[in-house]
């Protein structure tokens, strides 16, 4: 076990190297260029046998790891904010044809106004595309996760792309204390990549071609089932990590202190943490506050999220980003999974966060506060509440 203090962006490369990538497909934008810089230091050393290939665009990127992806090999690649919407068409195609990159995508607001800071708008804006995806707290978290998404994502149950989402600067930039595994036991627990097909000059098969009306409704079912069975195998695949390496972080959803908490402060990402603070505090008030930190979106953890509503009277969701038009993508789909249950809680939606403004617990425990008036009362004041906004 080595253990470091270093950047969530680094520490991706070093998971990336942990998990013996084979084809890197590298392209820079802030604040995710430091994690393809790392990784190209790593592969110039011989620390890390890989093809390193240097590409004019995102969008080239995500087309290189493809063409690796299908000829059979492990692969990698890095983005964020317009880096990955550029991507958008190649995401579909990725999904579509099955194929089970992992990519870290460092969350920066998207412009204009030009912002270089956290918000979760550009990998929402992607939910729709087929991928898988992780949202991580803290860089012990954001390693770990990038093992086990390998481990996921090549299982012949699903062979799905992922995302693996880390806040820009909030977590890019900082320095954690991160315990790496021996290569030996990583070995072990993440075993070489074998696809049972790939493409081959000499054994040509047809992939990826035009589906007539006929069939195209059944491919699309296969990626949804895909999704459906990732459900099931990331909570296995979290404690079979935590048997080898001693971290597990909760599977699909992290909770805390939500056994008998009356309402629940719903999150993802670094605000989970600050969460877990807001409730220690708020405890010690009397209040009866819980936290659950979603952190796998996609597929979306809507069985969770019902299992914790049967004794919580309330859901306080906490959203850094928006669906223009509608409210927060957390907030909405929660709504959507309680849609058809009875005696659901009640559930008020707060906006905070956007491009990079901060959100600390003291923040979080006016939330919580204003949420605990409106339980009380029995209804909330505003569906929508934008946090801390200035006049």
């Amino acid at each position: 076990m080595q253990n470091v203090i270093d950047t969530a962006n680094h520490i991706v490369a070093y998971a990336a190297k942990a998990a013996r990538v084979q084809v890197i497909a590298a392209y820079p934008i802030t604040p995710q260029t430091s994690i393809v810089e790392r990784i190209a230091e790593l592969v110039e050393s011989g620390e890390l046998n890989a093809e390193y290939i240097r590409v004019e665009s995102e969008h080239s990127a995500m087309s290189a790891c493809m063409g690796a992806a299908a000829g059979g090999v492990r692969t990698f690649t890095a983005t964020s904010s317009h880096g990955l919407v550029l991507m958008h068409e190649a995401l579909h195609w990725a999904s579509g044809s099955r194929l089970p990159i992992v990519m870290p995508v460092v969350n920066r607001a998207l412009g204009p106004g030009w912002n270089i800071w956290a918000d979760f708008t550009d990998s929402m804006s992607q939910r729709d595309t087929g991928w898988i995806q992780f949202y991580c707290a803290e860089n012990q978290e954001v390693f770990d996760t990038i093992i086990q998404v390998y481990k996921l994502c090549e299982n012949e149950r699903v062979l799905l792309p992922a995302m693996v989402c880390l806040e820009g600067f909030i977590l890019s930039h900082t320095y954690m204390p991160v315990e790496i595994p021996d290569q030996e036991k990583i070995d072990d627990f993440l075993p070489p990549y074998k696809p049972k097909w790939f493409l081959d000059v000499n054994k040509p098969i047809s992939h990826a071609n035009i589906v007539s009306p006929e069939w195209y409704m059944e491919f699309r079912y296969m990626i949804q089932e895909a999704m459906e069975n990732a459900k099931q195998l990331i909570p296995e695949i979290d404690k079979e990590y935590g048997k080898y390496f001693g971290f597990e972080h909760g599977g699909l959803i992290d909770k805390y202190k939500c056994e008998d908490a009356d309402l629940i402060l719903l999150t993802m990402g670094t605000i989970g943490s600050e969460a877990k603070i807001a409730v220690d505090n708020l405890r010690k008030e009397g209040l009866k506050v819980g936290t659950a930190r979603v952190r796998v979106f996609r597929p979306f953890p809507r069985e969770e999220i019902r299992k914790l509503a049967e004794n919580a009277q309330m859901f306080a969701v906490i959203d850094r980003g928006i669906s223009f038009g509608m409210e927060g993508f957390l907030a909405e789909e929660t709504k959507a999974s309680l849609s058809n249950q009875k005696d659901q809680p009640l559930i008020a939606g707060f906006i905070a966060g956007l491009g990079g403004r901060d959100v600390t617990f003291k923040t979080i425990e006016k939330i919580a506060k204003k949420s605990s008036e409106w339980m009380r009362a029995g209804k909330v004041g505003k569906e929508t509440v934008w946090v801390d906004l200035r006049k």
